[in-house]
């Protein structure tokens, strides 16, 4: 016999809801606070929600919980990755080791995690976004605001689309960016470092993210320009490709230093012929030099290169990043193709040779010893009217 309409609204609808139920802790705050959800569970992802929840114990704008979106995976024991996090307080597979906070629940259900958050914390791989987007459309309240932490843009046929825009275009919110030289592990253990926030028009919000993420050992600042600051964050994990193909072939700290300088250079040339309200002091913070620098010296765009160039381009990086990331993604190789289609497209190929040449040794076209054999090929800078100084 059917259980009575009673009974059934006294059931809890799965049995996921049950254990995110007793997972939750007690909440009983006035609803005008802000509530926190981030989208992803991988190693930065997790790591932004170790420091979103410590914040929101202390602040009270904030409700205590914060929700964690988790792409479902079934772990090698068989156990859920979601419910393993809710139960240990750990992501075992991104962050082992690393106390998220009894404050953060792991939510499977993206609907769902979304449902009661204003404030919207996105942190995934960057090709996933536009699915996460569409599944997102009319599910989230209507005042809610964004920040995206992640790396990557989007080419479309009318041209190149930046994550920040997509958000704000597919979702009808607001979208500021944070970005920096932000090697996750090493905050995760409470390391120090920065970050940068970029935001378009409203201080107001941009100094509420950086008063949601900073910390005594992560330094948080913001600027006025989401497309630098973005940019920053997406073209450096190029540069790193190119780092670490010279790692690879042992060419030793004076080639790498001039790899790094030249695609600094490049990144700033790139970033104001797409957009010219990036301003040149963004590439002073955080998210420019700085993340340059660690994201050469480690980080794992790097690391997948080196292989790469020590097996002289004969493994591809599909299998190395397989081999090497434990489930993670690299950014820079997908990046370094939507770069080069960017160029492509718009005729801008010879001014950017350091671009081009991490592309194409990526795809096969050149060897890694090409990555310092480019600079026979001279920019042509009077291609583009006032690019020459840019450089």
């Amino acid at each position: 016999m059917a259980p009575s309409m009673e009974a059934q609204q006294q059931q809890p609808e799965t049995e996921g809801e049950t254990q995110l139920a007793q997972a939750a802790p007690d909440d009983n705050e006035a609803p005008n606070k802000c509530k926190v959800t981030v989208v992803g569970s991988g190693n930065w992802g997790s790591v932004a929600a170790k420091l979103i929840a410590s914040n929101t114990l202390k602040l009270p704008s904030f409700h205590d919980e914060v929700r964690m979106w988790v792409f479902e995976e079934t772990l090698p024991n068989g156990e859920k990755l979601s419910e393993v996090i809710n139960q240990t307080n750990e992501n075992v597979k991104y962050l082992s080791g690393v106390k998220l906070g009894k404050n953060v629940v792991a939510d499977p259900d993206l609907d769902r995690a979304v449902r009661d958050a204003n404030m919207l914390v996105f942190v995934t791989p960057h090709q996933f976004m536009e699915g996460i987007c569409k599944r997102l459309i009319g599910k989230i309240k209507k005042d809610a605001e964004a920040i995206s932490l992640i790396k990557g843009i989007e080419v479309k046929r009318e041209g190149p689309c930046m994550i920040s825009t997509l958000i704000s275009e597919q979702l009808g919110i607001n979208c500021c960016v944070l970005m920096g030289a932000n090697i996750a592990n090493e905050i995760a253990v409470e390391k120090f470092s920065e970050a940068t926030v970029g935001y378009r028009g409203n201080k107001e919000i941009a100094e509420r993210w950086v008063q949601l993420f900073n910390h005594p050992y992560f330094m948080v600042s913001a600027v006025q320009d989401v497309e630098g600051v973005e940019l920053c964050g997406t073209l450096k994990n190029v540069v790193a490709i190119a780092a670490g193909f010279v790692d690879g072939l042992e060419m030793g700290n004076n080639t790498k230093a001039a790899i790094m300088r030249i695609g600094l250079r490049e990144m700033r040339a790139f970033s104001k012929l797409l957009f010219s309200s990036v301003k040149d002091s963004t590439f002073f913070e955080s998210c420019g030099v700085a993340d340059i620098i660690t994201t050469c010296l480690g980080g794992r765009n790097r690391k997948c290169a080196e292989a790469f160039a020590r097996h002289g381009g004969k493994r591809s990086f599909d299998e190395l990043e397989a081999e090497m990331l434990q489930g993670q993604k690299l950014q820079g190789v997908s990046t370094a193709k939507e770069v080069y289609e960017v160029l492509r497209h718009r005729g801008w190929l010879e001014l950017f040779p350091l671009f081009t040449t991490v592309h194409e040794i990526c795809s096969g076209h050149l060897p890694p010893s090409a990555i310092v054999e480019y600079s026979e090929h001279k920019p042509k800078f009077s291609l583009v009217e006032g690019s020459a100084r840019f450089y």
